[in-house]
């Protein structure tokens, strides 16, 4: 078993490792500079400067799927492409953007657009493409994904309420979403709603996905939602109302009744990225863990010299590793059999990145002191992000649920008299039988 990377992963990985060194993050302090001057629902300079350059020098949609990807329409000619990273390359690209918060944006590879620019790519309409998809992948606008409600538990998305009815050549969507994360930026136009379009229909056909300009008659932002005390503007996580607001009939993605399979195609990608980018985000508070251990002392030594401390970043570099190999593999599984077959190794990494991160993080915080719940460190708001990958995309009691479903249909007890102690019949099924998009939103 080979774990080197190769010479093309390599290539790229240090191409976007040393972009963030040599110009992101020299750059941090004029970041927070600029993002604490005024107005909060702001652009930032900086983002467009690094944006431009990124952009010039090739490193840029690096999430896209290669030419060979199995939804790209042969009848299209290819200005839709990235690189053509599979999901196993861009997961060492993903990691070094995970080091600081918004480095992903710079290569235009932040959620929510990623998703939703792989939903337009994979089943949208030509005029779609056009539309939306081809300023998306510019950088020249962002997006926003609207699925989880106030009113219903969202963990499960057959419970959502939005109604989207037909009238004529139109379609009017009544509802209200929250966690619709992206909505707060003056450059976000457009937004993919997840509402009912038949209530009467099976379960998983009842639901479909429309796309909705931002600024359409009847789309009304009603407050933005606060993550531990964070706005995150200019990104910024919105409570969104929907009143009678009409989009015409060619805006429906793929047809009706076809939004979980539109949700499954988009969240299988989602869920991997924010893991590739939480690994990057544990590597960056075990570094700073370690340089503030080695930077004070306490009743009389350097605090690294403490056994406590010794044994907490011993326990970070195995647990990061441990992890990096899991997504490693999950990213690889998918780009070899597909998504599908790999869903329970996407389940398990989603549980396990944040669960490790969080832990890591916390020692880095408890390392700092005071130090470490202020905002000059960044260790509060990293922990406050990654606490919330527990529940978007899929709280971890979902994910878990269903890796345990795949155990249990493994190791079925054979049909006959010993069956009969279980007294409960059939194992469970491997299978999902619902979509959980998570609480706090597929959108982030």
């Amino acid at each position: 078993m080979d774990f080197e990377p190769t010479e093309r992963q390599q290539y790229w990985r240090n191409r976007v490792r040393d972009f963030i060194e040599a110009h992101i993050r020299p750059n941090i302090p004029t970041h927070h500079a600029q993002d604490a001057e005024g107005e909060r629902w702001k652009v930032l300079p900086i983002i467009e400067e690094l944006k431009a350059k990124a952009k010039a020098d090739g490193i840029w949609n690096l999430f896209m799927p290669p030419r060979n990807d199995s939804h790209h329409h042969v009848d299209e000619t290819f200005e839709f492409d990235g690189p053509g990273l599979t999901n196993l390359e861009y997961a060492l690209c993903a990691e070094e953007m995970g080091r600081i918060e918004w480095a992903s944006e710079i290569f235009n590879c932040s959620a929510p657009d990623t998703g939703n620019m792989e939903v337009f790519f994979r089943y949208g309409t030509r005029e779609q493409k056009d539309t939306w998809l081809q300023k998306l992948m510019e950088g020249e606008i962002r997006s926003a994904f609207l699925m989880t409600e106030p009113f219903t538990a969202s963990s499960d998305a057959t419970n959502i309420e939005t109604r989207i009815e037909r009238d004529g050549d139109e379609y009017v969507i009544n509802g209200r979403k929250w966690w619709s994360s992206g909505a707060g930026d003056p450059r976000c136009k457009v937004a993919i709603v997840m509402g009912k379009t038949d209530f009467a229909a099976q379960r998983h056909a009842q639901q479909s996905m429309v796309v909705m300009p931002l600024d359409a008659p009847g789309v009304t932002i009603l407050r933005h939602l606060p993550v531990f005390g964070y706005d995150d503007a200019p990104h910024g996580h919105m409570e969104v109302e929907l009143k009678d607001v009409r989009i015409p009939a060619s805006n429906m993605l793929l047809g009706e009744g076809r939004g979980f399979e539109i949700a499954q195609g988009r969240l299988g990608p989602g869920r991997i990225h924010h893991c590739m980018r939480t690994i990057g985000a544990a590597e960056e508070a075990l570094a700073k863990m370690c340089r503030r251990l080695q930077e004070r002392e306490a009743f009389g030594k350097p605090i690294y010299k403490h056994s406590v401390w010794e044994e907490r970043v011993a326990r970070a570099r195995i647990d990061i590793d441990m992890t990096r190999l899991l997504c490693l593999k999950a990213a690889d599984m998918m780009d070899k059999v597909g998504n599908k077959s790999a869903k329970q190794e996407i389940a398990m990494i989603k549980v396990q990145a944040p669960n490790m991160a969080l832990k890591i993080i916390d020692d880095a915080i408890q390392a700092h002191g005071g130090g470490g719940v202020s905002d000059d460190y960044g260790l509060a708001l990293s922990y406050a992000h990654q606490r919330t990958l527990r529940l978007a995309d899929g709280p971890d009691e979902v994910h878990a649920r269903s890796i345990a479903r795949m155990e249990f249909a493994k190791h079925a007890p054979e049909p006959g008299p010993s069956a009969n102690a279980l007294r409960s019949g059939a194992a469970p099924s491997a299978g999902d039988d619902s979509f959980s998009s998570g609480d706090l939103g597929v959108a982030r």
